[in-house]
């Protein structure tokens, strides 16, 4: 199986009170554990790739190369799409032409009419090709490529006013921030959540800033229409901890421990074990 737009898992997973997790990624170890996770629990999953990573990994056409490949190499049957997170204008239209699968154009810093007005035009485009479309109205808290959000709230009817446009899902800032959470966090806002599910009925809510926030709330918010659920943060610092620990005790000095492919495996691996850990948390294990 190819790459696929996301609409048809996130509707199912809306359904299914259950969400799909977005797991970025920023280099071939970090794909290859995600796209492996996935098809050993035979769960769908969203590979999240950031202007700043895609540039990175040596650019869009590269990350489709890499990405293509592997789901070739490695028979990937589950349904697995290749999405821009927090797009740029500019961006979006580079990864529509690259064969990405599934666009977010992040508008939310614009003007309300300027983000309406180019995530309509995004609509078109994404429609005619057959990609899913995720939009946000509320800036999330923390950073993302350089872009700070407060963590505003949304408008619920700002978010029903671009829902309406046609687009796949919805981001909504109720609260939640990019990175670690700070120890006096206040907490996912259900109250704006919930109010912003009554204006989009069906559409798939996205909760961005995975990372950190309690297993509880993350499974209330599931219920009140979340259905996409992006982590990033935490899979960069299990895979942190773990090259950590194999270069303190000395394993790149031993032998030809110093090999990539032996330096990394820990790293490797202890993404394969958190993206699994957030799969049942989600509930997308067997939802392939």
């Amino acid at each position: 199986m190819g790459l696929v737009s996301a609409k048809e898992m996130l509707e199912k997973a809306k359904a299914g009170k259950y969400a799909v997790g977005q797991f970025n990624i920023n280099n071939l170890e970090w794909t290859k554990a995600i796209l492996l996770t996935a098809q050993e629990n035979n769960s769908p999953a969203i590979l999240g790739v950031s202007e700043g990573a895609g540039k990175y990994m040596g650019g869009y056409d590269a990350v489709v190369g890499m990405v293509n490949g592997l789901m070739k190499d490695l028979n990937i049957t589950v349904p697995i799409a290749l999405h821009l997170d927090h797009g740029s204008y500019e961006g979006a239209k580079k990864c529509i032409l690259a064969g990405f699968s599934s666009i977010m154009f992040d508008g939310s810093s614009l003007p309300f009419e300027e983000n309406v007005e180019k995530t309509k035009e995004l609509v078109a485009a994404c429609n005619i090709l057959g990609l899913s479309l995720e939009a946000e109205v509320g800036s999330i808290g923390g950073e993302e490529d350089g872009v700070v959000g407060l963590g505003e709230c949304a408008d619920p009817e700002e978010c029903k006013t671009i829902a309406d446009l046609g687009i796949t899902m919805l981001a909504a800032g109720i609260g939640n921030i990019h990175g670690v959470y700070p120890d006096n966090w206040a907490g996912l806002q259900f109250d704006v959540l919930d109010a912003i599910q009554q204006k989009t009925g069906a559409m798939p809510l996205v909760l961005h800033g995975g990372t950190g926030i309690p297993d509880d709330m993350i499974k209330k918010a599931i219920s009140l229409g979340v259905s996409k659920i992006n982590v990033n943060t935490e899979c960069q610092l299990v895979f942190a901890e773990a090259t950590r620990k194999y270069i303190e005790a000395g394993k790149d000095q031993q032998g030809k421990g110093f090999d990539p492919r032996k330096l990394l495996a820990p790293g490797f691996q202890a993404i394969k074990d958190k993206v699994k850990e957030k799969m049942e948390v989600f509930g997308s294990i067997d939802k392939a």
